[in-house]
């Protein structure tokens, strides 16, 4: 699995790199700077072709430093380059320091601020090489001065990576785009520009393509990393280190390949039991049903009111009905052994999830259980009253406005505007939340985050060239639910079941492609399942 890094995770790296005589921070830089050319050049062959002009965005860190590097190695080049600093040269780090004298032997540095005056030449290339992983605070006029800065040198239209046969310029980004927070993913902003929207943007760089080094970071997958981003690539810089368990990792195809395979009759690969609504409620409840067959679960069962037995009689074939009226009716059921995962929630409505839950999560044998949708929100006024139910073979499924519902606090903290980093993430809080309710927390999104109790994450991240736009259909939050259910039935944990579940869900959407509904996720699963 891919590694999402913190900035102090990064730090750290470089750090111990640097203590074990690896590399010297200095190498790192040089390497830094080379590796953003290379990425440049890939990326924009016919900018290597010949010299042009470049403009180049400094800051008073080390990403500054590894401007100053890329603008010396485009100047060797014979490309025209202007340089410009943002801060004061004489308390630049030591090796961004070195970096700026060198840069000063062949070109001038001009500063960066809101008098600044462009030259009447449009550059081929912007580097903003202002604030990378470090950035803690906003930085006051920074959005205003780059877009008078792009506007003014013909910048204005956000372009994607390809070649530019108009010569607009294109803006690469060194690590981050600056102003976006490295841990969290969201854009700093400065307390007087809070309540107005239309200057969030202007608060960070929006970037064609940006330049990581080693590992990426959570800013560039979550919230609105990937609307800055432009196009990410990670290069190598030659750090090595080993993996703690505190380190975020990206679900990969290795997830779904690693499910464990069962041989033997059907019950043996898990018989899962999903409970429907009443009458013109049991959509949600068929599509999580037919997810969890076709994920692998042997039988799958709907537990239905007496009210929509017809209804739902009607429209199955290889699930099986049994009726499900109560809590009463649901203990009559689970008396057979043999159904061993559950499902509560789509569809559910939330008088009846009062009354099924409970039953559910009681009783001497402990089932795995995903709770999803109204199995949630049921309890908004009481969530510690479901926290105490909770067991450790549950999964929560919530999409931002049911984690509001269980976890206020934590949501407040998560959607109040960001004035400091690093700040609280989607990370931060689906590791809190998975803590306080003892069991796996899966929350939704195109940046879905997973975590257990003990502190695991897993990001399943739907952008850049896994984007999936056409999962936000009305139903595909119940096959998924559907999904982790079935792979719980065929025995396989609840962290396990969860990210695998994600990242097939998300395949399934990228094989389908445009037009995609909820119903053509299950039957697109065998293709993906085969293509592992």
């Amino acid at each position: 699995m891919a590694e999402l890094l913190t900035a102090a995770q990064m730090r750290a790296i470089e750090h111990a790199a640097i203590l074990s005589g690896q590399v010297t921070g200095a190498e790192l830089m040089e390497r830094a700077g080379r590796s953003v050319l290379d990425a440049v050049f890939e990326e924009w062959p016919y900018l290597a072709q010949a010299p042009h002009k470049a403009v180049v965005l400094c800051g008073p860190g080390n990403n500054g430093g590894d401007g100053f590097v890329v603008a010396r190695l485009l100047g060797e080049c014979g490309w025209e380059v202007e340089v410009f600093l943002y801060g004061d040269p004489e308390t630049l780090p030591p090796d961004a320091k070195v970096n700026y004298r060198r840069w000063l032997e062949i070109g001038e540095v001009a500063a960066l601020n809101a008098t600044l005056e462009p030259s009447s030449h449009k550059p081929a290339l912007v580097v903003d090489a202002i604030f990378g992983t470090g950035l803690t605070r906003p930085v006051r006029g920074l959005g205003a001065v780059l877009l008078d800065l792009c506007d003014s040198r013909g910048l204005g239209a956000h372009m994607t990576a390809g070649e530019r046969p108009d010569g607009t310029p294109v803006i690469v980004s060194i690590d981050l785009p600056s102003g976006l927070c490295s841990d969290s993913g969201r854009v700093l902003v400065s307390e007087e520009v809070i309540g107005l929207p239309q200057r969030v943007e202007a608060a960070s760089v929006q970037s064609d393509l940006t330049v990581t080094f080693h590992s990426l970071k959570l800013g560039h997958v979550l919230r609105d990393g990937p609307s800055v981003c432009g196009k990410v690539v990670v290069k190598d810089i030659g750090l090595k280190h080993r993996a703690g368990p505190e380190i975020v990792k990206a679900v990969t195809h290795h997830a779904a390949r690693d499910i464990p395979k069962r041989t033997g009759h059907k019950y043996s690969h898990g018989h899962a039991l999903i409970l429907t609504g009443g009458a013109g409620r049991t959509g949600a409840a068929r599509l999580a049903a037919r997810g969890a067959l076709r994920i692998g679960a042997g039988v799958v069962t709907l537990g239905v009111p007496g009210s929509a037995q017809m209804e739902v009689a009607g429209h199955i074939t290889a699930l099986m009905l049994r009726r499900v009226e109560d809590g009463a009716g649901l203990s009559g059921v689970l008396e057979d052994a043999r159904v061993n995962a559950l499902c509560l929630g789509p569809g559910l409505g939330l008088a009846r999830a009062q009354g099924l839950v409970p039953v559910a999560l009681g009783g001497v044998k402990m089932r795995p259980t995903v709770l999803d949708a109204d199995a949630l929100s049921t309890f908004e006024d009481a969530p510690e009253r479901l926290f105490a139910m909770l067991h450790e073979g549950c999964v929560l499924t919530p999409h931002a406005g049911e984690f509001a519902r269980l976890f206020p606090d934590l949501a407040e903290k998560l959607t109040a505007p960001v004035t400091r980093g690093p700040a609280f993430s989607k990370v931060d809080a689906t590791r809190a939340a998975a803590k306080r309710a003892g069991c796996v927390v899966l929350f939704k999104g195109p940046d879905t985050v997973i975590a257990a109790p003990d502190g695991r994450c897993r990001l399943n991240a739907a952008c850049y060239d896994r984007a999936a736009p056409w999962l936000a259909t009305a139903g595909s939050g119940d096959v998924l639910a559907g999904f982790i259910t079935g792979l719980l039935a065929r025995g396989v944990p609840p962290m396990h079941a969860a990210e695998s579940a994600a990242w097939l869900h998300v395949e399934c959407a990228r094989a389908f492609g445009p037009g995609l509904i909820a119903e053509d996720l299950p039957e697109e699963l065998p293709k993906v399942l085969r293509a592992l």
